[in-house]
């Protein structure tokens, strides 16, 4: 397979960047090339921001059901392009087939949600005097950009075009030029679907220049945008400058607190599944255990034994498979946190190195008695690593899980229903999950709180954050 050559998508047509630059795209299973991801212009950018512009005035026209019929012909197209879709995911980002096919079908359930409560977005009547009407209408806020992540590749866009779509919003999608074939894929299937044209344009290249760029036009009326604390704050604060709207979903570096009266053998096979999806590159990934005094030991050993046991395959089938991190500069990163936590006293269970060949890939990593000083404990890893400590009380482990300024979710595992209650409620975070790892639905609302952005996206607050409310008082001459 040859390497592949990439176009923009503006105007409901496939262009090439007018710049002829472009940048590497490297499958980080091999370290071979794989694509060469073009340089938007300036020009290509005001193309794709005036394409939107006319896009969003025949969108929001088009009736709820008529966008919602759309809108859930993309993501049957989805569903039908399972396999091939499901192969590029792995071969651009790393991870897995059988995680791939799985963010490939919730990729589909996100769209599918979200065009459904595109024709739920009610207004009020309101009781008014005599003669008057108060009424309150949702309607789209305008083309919206949407700046995505590498490490859910096609969920992260169709979280953000889905909802943006189903509002009456026409997008913008910049996906991160690490992974940007995947994203190149949801487009095809809204194109293939009907989606008229400049309802969503697709531009590629550096990111910081486009976005910068994008957010001042003025067609563009509100940013959504996925990735780093610092990024999402020099966003934020652009947004809030030009007074547009910000949705920002950033980084996290979640609890997980295990009381003793748990089954350790059951929670510590269930916790090394979590952690390690998606070689653990998951804002919402279980990184910091906190585990009761008791069980401790026990859990440690238990953690250790089955994160030793996964396997480190390029678009593996196992079940017990484990991908590469995305990039050489990401495992670098992680491993200078390791050698950090080491030299500050903190106990390698297992894993710890770099695997030595082709590709990006990191053994899944185990570090206990990690102490406060160490990195690690107030960095976000990002990747295959996960740390361990001990508390007594809850009171103690509260003040340890909310003393990051991150705050996207938190864990906590205990048969105590009363205990479990109080500090979910104490956790300062967007997202608990109580006895699960779950925590990102189509029906449910995703966000967090603190440096971990603010708004949410799924459930009926994603289709609202692009849309602004409108009172109309209807009086009598």
């Amino acid at each position: 397979m040859g390497i592949r050559k990439l176009d923009l998508y503006i105007g409901g047509a496939w262009v090439p960047a007018s710049s002829g630059e472009t940048l590497d795209l490297v499958n980080p299973a091999t370290g071979e090339i794989i694509a060469h991801v073009p340089l938007a212009t300036p020009a290509d950018l005001d193309a794709s921001a005036a394409s939107a512009a006319e896009g969003f005035a025949t969108w929001r026209r088009t009736a709820p059901a008529a966008r919602c019929a759309i809108i859930l012909r993309a993501a049957a197209l989805l569903r039908e392009r399972l396999e091939a879709i499901a192969a590029v995911m792995s071969s651009e980002q790393g991870k897995p087939l059988a995680e791939a096919r799985a963010e490939t079908l919730r990729a589909a359930e996100l769209i599918e949600w979200a065009a459904e409560e595109g024709r739920r977005t009610y207004g009020q009547t309101i009781p008014a005097p005599d003669g008057t009407r108060y009424l309150t209408f949702w309607e789209p806020v305008g083309p919206v950009l949407a700046l995505t992540p590498w490490n859910f590749p096609l969920v992260a866009p169709a979280r953000k075009v889905g909802s943006s779509l189903a509002a009456g919003c026409s997008c913008i999608l910049k996906p991160s030029e690490i992974t940007p074939l995947s994203a190149i894929e949801l487009v095809r299937a809204f194109a293939d679907a009907g989606l008229p044209a400049g309802v969503l344009n697709l531009v590629l290249g550096n990111p910081a220049p486009i976005s910068r760029h994008l957010l001042e036009h003025d067609a563009v009326r509100a940013v959504t945008f996925t990735g780093s604390v610092p990024v999402g704050k020099s966003l934020s604060e652009q947004a809030g400058r030009l007074m547009k709207p910000a949705l920002m979903e950033l980084g996290g570096h979640s609890p997980v607190i295990v009381f003793n009266d748990v089954d350790v053998a059951k929670i510590a096979k269930a916790a090394v599944t979590a952690k390690f999806r998606n070689a653990g590159q998951v804002c919402t990934s279980p990184t910091r255990f906190y585990v009761q005094t008791r069980i401790y030991d026990a859990f440690v050993e238990a953690f250790g034994r089955h994160a030793a046991a996964l396997s480190l395959e390029a678009q593996g089938e196992s079940a017990g498979a484990m991908g590469p991190v995305v990039s050489e500069r990401r495992r670098t990163a992680l491993t200078d946190l390791i050698e950090d936590a080491r030299a500050k006293g903190a106990r390698v269970v297992t894993g710890g190195k770099a695997r030595p060949g082709a590709g990006f890939f990191l053994e899944p990593t185990v570090l206990a008695d990690v102490p406060a000083a160490a990195r690690i404990m107030s960095e976000e890893p990002f990747g295959p690593v996960a740390v361990l400590n001990r508390f007594a009380t809850a009171e103690e482990v509260l003040s340890a899980a909310n003393a990051l300024p991150f705050g996207l979710a938190a864990y906590l595992f205990t048969a105590d229903i009363a205990a479990a209650r109080k500090v979910s409620h104490g956790l300062d975070c967007g997202i608990v999950g109580v006895n699960s790892f779950s925590g990102s639905n189509p029906e449910t609302p995703f966000g967090g709180n603190k440096d971990s952005g603010h708004g949410r996206e799924g459930g009926t607050e994603g289709v609202r954050e692009y849309m602004t409310l409108k009172f109309i008082v209807e009086g009598t001459l």
